[in-house]
């Protein structure tokens, strides 16, 4: 799913940017190895990319959640957003980097429930604090700590939400092509 409306900035390179621009481009290529399609729009706007860039960072290396629970949190909101560049990107992550179990990634691309009842558990608060925009009753939050979770991974899920509100939506604003690397893990089109 992308905006109606397209934003017409281009995308930025180390060579096209101005400082600023390419100081942030080159952080970016330091974290990743490459500049990939999205980083090159978002970049459009230092600050927007900078900020994401710090974040992503920060939930990767700081929040108490495995590799494994990380892209349950961002492939739960990148879909529900209906960002096809972000659950193609995390797609992959989960797969090649992270190990995410094949029926729990094919689960969350679909949508369907996950059978281990953990992460079913963290997909579901995640859920629940997306669509209730950060207002889960009692009760979920109690389910989710039953399920071996705490209060920290609550909040930390407040910081995949803010980090994937930035790239989900940049992302329909810029109609924004999948990176070849991240092609294999697309989803077809709806019917």
């Amino acid at each position: 799913m992308t905006s109606e409306a397209k934003l017409d900035l281009p995308a930025q390179t180390l060579e096209s940017g101005e400082t600023a621009v390419r100081q942030v481009l080159e952080k970016a290529k330091a974290q990743v190895g490459f500049i990939p399609n999205m980083y090159a729009n978002m970049v459009n706007s230092p600050g927007v990319l900078n900020t994401y860039l710090d974040g992503y960072a920060r939930f990767r290396s700081d929040s108490t959640f495995t590799p494994v629970e990380q892209e349950v949190v961002f492939l739960v909101i990148s879909t529900s957003n209906g960002c096809s560049y972000c659950t193609a990107a995390h797609s992959m992550i989960a797969d090649k980097m992270s190990k995410v179990p094949t029926d729990v990634l094919d689960a969350l691309r679909a949508r369907k429930p996950i059978a281990d009842t953990r992460l079913a558990a963290l997909a579901k608060f995640t859920q629940t604090m997306f669509d209730t925009r950060g207002r889960p009753t009692q009760a979920d939050l109690n389910s989710f700590c039953a399920a071996g979770f705490g209060d920290r991974q609550a909040l930390e899920i407040v910081l995949a939400l803010a980090v994937k509100t930035l790239s989900n939506y940049a992302n329909h604003l810029f109609h924004t092509e999948v990176d070849e690397i991240f092609a294999d893990y697309k989803l077809a089109p709806a019917a």
